[in-house]
């Protein structure tokens, strides 16, 4: 595999293995230290990882903010920064749709509501630019859709942006292929940002072929499902409070004993290769057509050095099957 892949027609190349800062913002991960998360962001760079996707969000700003003092004395021009916008903790007017009570990394109380308005994405990326210490975002995502905001609107928004310097290529994360039709026909859309992982496979039946026909990049999250599918997540393990996967329907016992027989099965092919669960789990996600790159996180330099490495090894095509069959019981 080659280390970079053009993100659809945006004349942007990202690394296949992308580095995932939700986990290092502390906000439904447990918390995580800033040394850590900075030197698990410097490792994926010198691993060839050149990629690295946050969203405000994530931390109330804090995963952002580590972004930005991790890129700090690196040519900005190397690295290519994705974030995300449309989710607002902050908004003292309180617009936008579908409140969320949640708790930022310190225990607040805070309500979390999606806003694509025009105005709004305007302010969030001035945040984000703030935050991250940059000029410009290589990658700027509408992070949920808005359906209070007409596509084509908040599209414009985002056009404006670009057309200003301030971003250089258009995506969003989470859409269907309605939405993702219209966006596309407001501007150019640069990629798609959705789930998908051995045990989410949703996407295959209409989104990927979508993207496919329309040159659109297909940059997916949770390959890994939220590292349940790395073979370390035993049915005893403990999550502690303000970790997500507490109460996770694929984190109940039952399940994750499940996950563990079908890895066994897949045994051979990781020895074959040298390789630990998560590497053969990314490079299957990274094998699968249509798919450009996927997002992996990591709270440490030995984590994200582990996982650049997946994109290392050649699977087979009867590897590939393989590995897809072990998995189809527990698909989704």
């Amino acid at each position: 595999m080659s280390l970079s892949r053009p993100l659809g027609k945006s004349g942007i190349a990202v690394s296949q293995v992308i580095f995932g800062a939700w986990a290092i913002g502390g906000w439904m991960w447990g918390g995580n230290s800033e040394q850590d998360s900075i030197a698990a962001i410097r490792a994926s760079i010198d691993a060839g990882v050149n990629t690295l996707d946050t969203a405000a969000v994530y931390g109330m700003g804090a995963s952002e903010e580590l972004v930005g003092k991790a890129i700090a004395d690196i040519p900005r021009h190397t690295v290519v920064v994705a974030t995300k916008c449309g989710m607002r903790w902050d908004d003292p007017r309180e617009e936008g749709t579908d409140p969320w009570p949640q708790k930022d990394p310190s225990g607040k109380d805070i309500v979390i509501r999606k806003n694509s308005r025009p105005a709004s994405i305007a302010y969030e990326c001035e945040n984000s630019l703030r935050r991250l210490g940059t000029d410009y975002i290589d990658l700027y995502q509408i992070h949920w859709p808005d359906t209070s905001v007409e596509p084509e609107e908040s599209f414009g928004a985002m056009e404006k942006l670009r057309r200003e310097g301030k971003i250089r290529a258009i995506g969003v994360s989470n859409y269907d292929c309605q939405w993702l039709s219209r966006s596309k026909q407001a501007g150019l859309l640069a990629s798609v940002q959705p789930p998908y992982s051995l045990l989410q496979r949703g996407i295959e039946k209409e989104l990927l072929p979508f993207c496919i026909r329309n040159d659109i990049g297909v940059i997916v999250y949770s390959p890994m499902e939220r590292g349940l599918l790395t073979g370390k997540v035993g049915p005893d393990r403990q999550f502690p409070p303000g970790d997500h996967r507490l109460r996770h329907k694929l984190f109940t016992p039952e399940s994750r004993a499940r996950v563990l027989a079908a890895l066994e099965t897949i045994k051979p092919i990781a020895d074959r290769h040298k390789a630990s669960y998560a590497q053969l789990v990314i490079n299957w996600t990274l094998s699968q057509p249509g798919i450009t790159a996927a997002i992996v996180g990591a709270r440490n330099a030995e984590q994200a050095r582990h996982n650049a490495g997946a994109v290392a090894i050649h699977l087979e095509p009867a590897e590939l099957a393989a590995i897809r069959a072990a998995f189809d019981p527990l698909a989704v």
